[in-house]
C-alpha cells in the first residue's frame, strides 16, 4: 500500500475512533419522530453510493487515480485531509456534551458559537468535507462519490439543524446566522 494512502486511512480511522470515544459523553437526546426519517437519509445515502461502486463504470473511474504519479498532489491531498479531520475533531471536543447525530435534539441544549463555531456553523460537515476533498487528491475518484453524496447530505442535515436552533433559539440563533456562514467562511 503506498505512503499517501496509508496515511489518508489513518486520518480516517483517527477520525473514526474519536467520534466514538467521544459519543459515549453527549448529552441525551430528545426523543423526536425525526430521528428515523435522518436515520433512513443515512442508511439511502450509503446503499446508493455502495450501488454506484457495484457498476462496473463507476467502479472502475472510482478507483482510479489520475495523480498517482504525481507525489506532490498526493502530499498535498494528505496535508488537506489532515486538516480536515484536525478541524472536525476541534469542532466536536468544542461542542462537547451537546454534540449529537446529525438532526438530533438534546435535552437541556446549549448554543455554541465560540472556537471553530465562531468561523462557521456546521464546523464537523466542513471538516470532514476538506477531508474528503483530501482524500480526493491522494487516493482517487472513489472520494468524489463520497464527497458528492455526503456533500449533499451535510447540506440537508445543516439546513434541518438550523429550522431546529431557530426555534430553541430564536434571538441568539438568528444573530450567530448574521455574523457566521453556514459550511465556508466567507462562501456559505
Amino acid at each position: 500500500m503506498p505512503l499517501f494512502n496509508l496515511l489518508i486511512k489513518i486520518c480516517w480511522l483517527l477520525f473514526m475512533v474519536v467520534w466514538v470515544i467521544f459519543s459515549f459523553n453527549a448529552k441525551k437526546n430528545v426523543q423526536n419522530n425525526n430521528q428515523r426519517q435522518s436515520s433512513f437519509i443515512r442508511l439511502a445515502i450509503i446503499i446508493v453510493a455502495i450501488a454506484f461502486l457495484k457498476i462496473k463504470i463507476f467502479r472502475d473511474v472510482a478507483y482510479s487515480n489520475i495523480f498517482s504519479s504525481n507525489h506532490f498532489l498526493q502530499g498535498c491531498g494528505v496535508s488537506i485531509c489532515v486538516l480536515g479531520i484536525a478541524f472536525a475533531i476541534w469542532a466536536r471536543i468544542h461542542i462537547g456534551k451537546n454534540w449529537g447525530m446529525p438532526m438530533s435534539q438534546k435535552k437541556e441544549p446549549e448554543l455554541v458559537t465560540t472556537g471553530p463555531y465562531r468561523f462557521v456553523r456546521h464546523p464537523i460537515y466542513t471538516g470532514l468535507v476538506i477531508a474528503m476533498i483530501g482524500s480526493l487528491l491522494a487516493e482517487g475518484f472513489m472520494w468524489m462519490i463520497w464527497l458528492v453524496f455526503m456533500g449533499c447530505y451535510f447540506f440537508y442535515s445543516a439546513k434541518k439543524e438550523e429550522r431546529s436552533m431557530m426555534l430553541q433559539f430564536p434571538d441568539k440563533y438568528r444573530e450567530y446566522m448574521r455574523r457566521t456562514e453556514m459550511l465556508i467562511p466567507f462562501i456559505l
